[in-house]
């Protein structure tokens, strides 16, 4: 079968395009392959010039950007082995691909001008393609998950923070961790959105030869590079701050004498600088020793671990956390003296409630490393870490601010004061365009307070509560109406004006 030169013709890289709907393990293979394809390309380079220049009327040398051809005469087939660098090629590396040089010295074209030649021989067979056709297609479907997931995930995540942040009632300790997760989570779902846009639009740029080394060079990939070191930090520190809370909890149930005020700079410390002590010699080392394109490929493991060895000690730090924590509850669960059946709903609810918020469903999976899931065991483990991974910001959102009763009452405090205030405003300008004290712009002093009442709509600020109180009581509203709608300092620790300066 003869076909046009170029890279995007071969099998390989429609197939790679195929492959790039996960930016895991297929990122990976496309960066090795690219990598040892532009390795091919430069040996090739290097092999024609040391050549002499020929005397005779031949078809010249080149490279075609699949295979490297020497000087050929006319009228004649040139054959060369498979190239190195396909995936397969220790199935094919006894084989050949051909190219035909035409009487005028001129390598054979296609209509368009486009250069032919035969790589049959060079192709996967047809049972290896339907295994690998069928193996991106289920990633693709992976990555249509983690999306969703990544992208419902940063919506939820988005409007806890700015509920949370918006509340000064609700600026405590306790808060001020769960923002800082919410913040975590929300870097990590954004990098890898931001890194799988960046890889699709880096690999599926169509390579000719004009533009093929610009889009090998280093600069090509810098923007790239970077956004997987943004992701590799977010990862880093979604997990550090699941351990701050997982200690900090902990602290809650199990310190006698426990100021949180003076442990919060020992939080941030953990959650946002302990990542960067991994992550620096990370760069360093793959800059050095590991610079191949989106820095992707883990050729060597022990650079790998570098990053995954805080992962692994938080995930398995927090795991001993969680069984402590249960240890607790069931003897509290026990020491009520409740039914079996009461005991038993309320220690499942909690274990539930606890996993997805300390990460302890990556337990399961924390010893199976990457290298050593193969077969239906890698696609398991490859479902449930990015389903998990991908949903675990919304369900946390969920529980630690949504089903939260302090925010609830507090979103209920706003919407009643809102409320309020819309009716007062109405109920006294429909008075007072009927009372004769509007016409001269009179008015007693309860319906004045009423108005300066309405017009604070949910600021939660009065000029004059006693007056206020009075109004209420004559207007038919009873002192424990006006208590609900005053609400309670539930959360309230810290001075106001130093909120945003914790987070």
């Amino acid at each position: 079968m003869w076909s046009r030169g170029g890279m995007s013709q071969p099998r390989l890289l429609t197939l790679l395009v195929l492959l790039l709907c996960c930016q895991g393990p297929w990122a990976q293979i496309t960066d090795n392959v690219v990598e040892r394809w532009k390795e091919y390309s430069e040996e090739c380079q290097r092999n024609m010039s040391r050549l002499p220049a020929p005397t005779e009327l031949v078809c010249n040398r080149t490279f075609d950007k699949f295979s490297c051809w020497p000087d050929t005469m006319p009228n004649s087939t040139a054959s060369v082995p498979c190239p190195w660098f396909l995936p397969w090629y220790q199935k094919v590396k006894h084989k050949h691909v051909f190219k035909t040089c035409g009487p005028d010295g001129q390598w054979m074209t296609g209509p368009r001008g486009q250069s032919l030649r035969d790589a049959t021989q060079c192709e996967q067979d047809d049972e290896d393609l339907k295994a690998q056709e069928k193996f991106a297609k289920t990633y693709g479907s992976f990555k249509v998950m983690y999306t969703v997931g990544y992208s419902v995930s940063l919506c939820a995540l988005l409007l806890a923070l700015a509920l949370l942040l918006g509340f000064s009632k609700l600026h405590c300790m306790r808060n001020y961790i769960h923002m800082n997760l919410f913040a975590s989570f929300i870097l990590k779902g954004v990098s890898v959105l931001v890194i799988d846009a960046l890889l699709k639009t880096h690999y599926s740029d169509k390579i000719d030869g004009y533009n093929v080394q610009v889009w090998l060079s280093d600069e090509a990939a810098a923007g790239c590079r970077a956004a997987t070191v943004f992701m590799q930090y977010g990862i880093v520190a979604n997990y550090c701050w699941l351990l701050v809370e997982g200690i900090y909890l902990h602290n809650l149930l199990v310190v006698a004498v426990f100021s949180e005020r003076s442990y919060f700079t020992l939080y941030l410390c953990i959650g946002w600088g302990a990542p960067m002590l991994f992550l620096i010699p990370w760069v360093i080392v793959k800059f050095l020793y590991e610079n191949i394109q989106c820095w992707s490929t883990n050729n060597n493991m022990g650079f790998w671990w570098i990053l995954r060895f805080p992962v692994f000690l938080a995930i398995l730090i927090n795991f001993f956390i969680f069984i402590r924590i249960i240890q607790i509850l069931v003897s509290k669960l026990r020491a009520h003296q409740m039914r079996y059946t009461d005991y038993k709903f309320r220690l499942a609810k909690s274990t539930l409630t606890l996993i997805p918020l300390l990460g302890i469903h990556e337990v399961v999976f924390a010893f199976i490393t990457d290298e050593h899931a193969q077969g239906t065991l890698r696609y398991v483990k490859l479902f449930f870490d990015l389903f998990l991974s991908s949903f675990q910001g919304l369900l946390v959102a969920i529980l630690y601010c949504f089903v939260n009763k302090e925010v609830q009452a507090e979103l209920l405090k706003r919407w009643h004061r809102w409320k309020l205030g819309k009716d007062l405003a109405e109920e006294y300008k429909h008075t007072y365009s009927h009372a004769p004290s509007a016409r001269n712009g009179t008015g007693s002093t309860c319906e004045k307070h009423q108005l300066v009442s309405g017009c604070t709509n949910g600021l939660g600020r009065s000029l004059a509560p006693q007056a206020s109180s009075q109004c209420l009581e004559r207007s038919g509203h009873s002192t424990a109406e006006h208590l609900a709608l005053a609400g309670h300092h539930h959360c309230y620790e810290f001075p106001e004006t130093t909120a945003e300066s914790h987070f």
